[in-house]
């Protein structure tokens, strides 16, 4: 009984992550010509991987701050960058894998990803080694059609890209 009250209240208690997508008509204004800007996650864990190592600028949030405004503060601690004029669309909400809700807005916008200036982040590493090493938040940021971000992003943000209005372009 303790363990399934425990269990309980760790799934009550997952974290919550906001972000931005921005989405752009690269060419011929159709959905095969719709391209999202995606982070490849930093640090040395995902350093080596690709597929399923990409993500939406986002981040965790506590109960005291509203979803859309923690997915514009995030969006430019992680990418260094104000978030670009526009409305935003919001996509919902999907639960990733490990248990984090995560909502996304879409913004139709275009950003060069050379004007990225990444925020960092301090971990210890190796792992139980006593040594901190800084390590940036998204080691580089591209541009992708929606089959290949479909392909590199975290499986648990590919929702997103399905909801993202790319008809009415």
């Amino acid at each position: 009984m303790v363990i399934r009250v425990a269990a309980r209240q760790n799934r009550q208690m997952a974290s919550t992550s906001a972000g931005i997508l921005l989405f752009r008509d690269s060419s011929a204004g159709t959905p095969t010509s719709v391209q999202v800007l995606l982070g490849h996650m930093g640090g040395p864990f995902w350093q080596r991987k690709d597929a399923g190592a990409w993500s939406i600028p986002k981040g965790e949030y506590g109960p005291d701050e509203q979803p859309e405004a923690a997915a514009r503060r995030e969006f430019s601690e992680e990418l260094g960058v104000a978030v670009p004029p526009g409305p935003l669309i919001e996509l919902g909400s999907a639960r990733q894998s490990g248990g984090k809700n995560v909502t996304v807005w879409a913004l139709k916008a275009d950003l060069d990803p050379a004007v990225i200036v990444p925020g960092t982040f301090r971990v210890q590493w190796p792992p139980g080694s006593g040594r901190w090493a800084e390590f940036p938040e998204v080691d580089r940021v591209e541009w992708f059609d929606l089959a290949t971000a479909s392909e590199k992003i975290v499986t648990g943000q590919r929702p997103f890209l399905q909801r993202l209005p790319v008809d009415h372009l």
